[in-house]
């Protein structure tokens, strides 16, 4: 079925998913949001893919929820409401759980929802004049769904800081407090964005999807579970095959077989 709200191209292992709804500033509707799930769960499917690239076309990443959607949740009744909201977190957990390398390629605004979706990401590149905010309560909502992706990120206490006050932050700020990675010029954002791709390629195929898993796991551990964790992970990866010709390669001072 053909796309809608994005634009989707493979270039060998790396995919790139662009927002393509540039009238609306990207905006996330319905359908939007229906297609970017689809997209990466049904790239979750190809083991042959190791990178996926975020962007959104014209001026701005994302502008967040569209209005229009959300005004019409706002009156419909309270299980089409639930149903809704649901929509979103769907979006959100497609893009985290996605067993491969997601990076967000961020240019112009990223309001409300579209910090989700580079909450959702694992490297975020953003323009240097690229503008953050989580927008919600200028709407009168707030950040609920997105929060289960950026506090992990930022914290606390610069939640409740930028939470309240709905202000705008610029890209160096959102690097201070960590929901930004990388920056750049407009015109070397998609060389960081490349060299990104190669330092992901670089790694043995399948300890991306190990490596995030792990990390999911992490978080819901307590002291002695991630010990035990820990320890039952790192032994399981050392004996595979991937591990071991890791470690000859480097004895034989050769490049390994999965980077020729």
């Amino acid at each position: 079925m053909p796309y809608q709200r994005l634009i989707v191209e493979r270039q060998n292992s790396v995919l790139r998913v662009t927002l393509n709804r540039f009238e609306a500033r990207n905006a996330l509707d319905a359908l939007a949001m229906d297609e970017l799930s689809r997209a990466f769960r049904d790239a979750a499917k190809d083991s042959d893919i190791r990178v996926a690239v975020l962007s959104g076309a014209g001026s701005d990443f994302c502008a967040g929820g569209d209005l229009v959607w959300m005004s019409q949740c706002a009156r419909a009744p309270m299980a089409k409401n639930k149903k809704e909201a649901q929509r979103l977190l769907d979006m959100f957990v497609a893009i985290d759980e996605a067993p491969f390398a997601v990076v967000a390629k961020v240019q112009g605004n990223c309001f409300g929802a579209g910090l989700g979706l580079i909450g959702a990401c694992d490297v975020v590149v953003a323009a240097s004049d690229s503008r953050f905010a989580f927008s919600e309560a200028k709407l009168g909502l707030i950040p609920a769904v997105v929060s289960t992706f950026v506090i992990p990120k930022i914290g606390f206490g610069q939640a409740r800081r930028l939470y309240v006050t709905a202000q705008i932050f610029s890209a160096q700020f959102g690097q201070d407090i960590g929901l930004v990675h990388e920056i750049a010029d407009a015109a070397g954002l998609e060389n960081k964005v490349q060299q990104t791709i190669v330092h992901v390629l670089s790694t043995a195929p399948g300890t991306t999807a190990l490596s995030k898993a792990y990390l999911r796991q992490f978080e819901g551990l307590n002291r002695k579970g991630r010990v035990a964790n820990a320890v039952n992970a790192l032994a399981k990866i050392r004996a595979t095959p991937q591990a071991k010709e890791g470690f000859t390669a480097f004895f034989e001072k050769r490049q390994p077989k999965w980077s020729l």
